[in-house]
């Protein structure tokens, strides 16, 4: 799962980063509302914490830009104005959720777990399923029904990059962006590599991952590809 974290206290976002990373999200970070909003506009993001007070753009012009935009990614507004009314305006400019500064990394770390359960991806608990597979993303390992199957954290990310998108042709370019980040110097390469970790850990008798020649990957149930053969 991939976050965009925006927020101009380094100080806070920093550690903030480092934590989520260890619980074995991708993020990236951006310092600025400007910066934020065109990173966000890229839509390769399962979920935004967005500060509400930011240099160049204040966070709750750059939500309402968003969703205008049909930006509908859920976002989590940090915010250090606790009135009811400003917690109104934040609801209302199209925030999913709302955490008031200071607050604990553990309730941070519940309400992102919260909405990643929102979105309608099949979930049990916090595991993502797809195709007889069920994924742990945040221990990295992965049930084919017979065998449990550790995984590096980038596997883990790519694994579940698939399974949240079932059927869907995935680009190598979306890849990349979403499990090595925007700001990654990450060759193409790299992503038929994992692709070759992944195909080499997991023998599924449901499911493989197939690549779309000239276009990028999917991971397709065993069925709808003996269909299409």
């Amino acid at each position: 799962m991939r976050l965009l974290l925006v927020d101009d206290e380094q100080r806070l976002a920093d550690p903030l980063a480092y934590i989520l990373r260890k619980n074995n999200y991708g993020v990236d970070l951006a310092y600025d509302g400007e910066t934020g909003q065109a990173m966000a506009e890229t839509g390769i993001y399962d979920l935004i914490v967005l500060d509400r007070m930011l240099p160049n753009k204040e966070g709750v012009e750059v939500l309402k830009e968003l969703r205008n935009k049909g930006i509908m990614t859920p976002v989590l507004l940090l915010t250090a104005k606790d009135s009811v009314e400003d917690r109104i305006t934040g609801l209302d400019a199209g925030a999913d959720d709302y955490l008031i500064k200071p607050f604990s990394t553990d309730e941070l770390m519940a309400r992102i777990r919260a909405l990643s359960r929102r979105k309608g991806f099949q979930l049990t608990g916090d595991k993502v399923m797809a195709f007889g597979l069920v994924l742990d993303p945040f221990g990295c390992e992965v049930t084919d029904g017979k065998n449990s199957i550790k995984l590096t954290y980038k596997e883990s990310l790519l694994l579940e990059l698939f399974m949240r998108n079932p059927s869907q042709v995935i680009t190598k370019e979306q890849i990349l962006d979403r499990v090595w980040g925007l700001d990654s110097d990450v060759e193409l390469s790299n992503v038929e590599v994992y692709i070759y970790y992944l195909r080499k850990k997991i023998k599924s008798d449901h499911c493989s991952i197939e690549t779309i020649r000239g276009v990028g990957y999917c991971l397709k149930g065993l069925e709808n590809s003996a269909r299409q053969s």
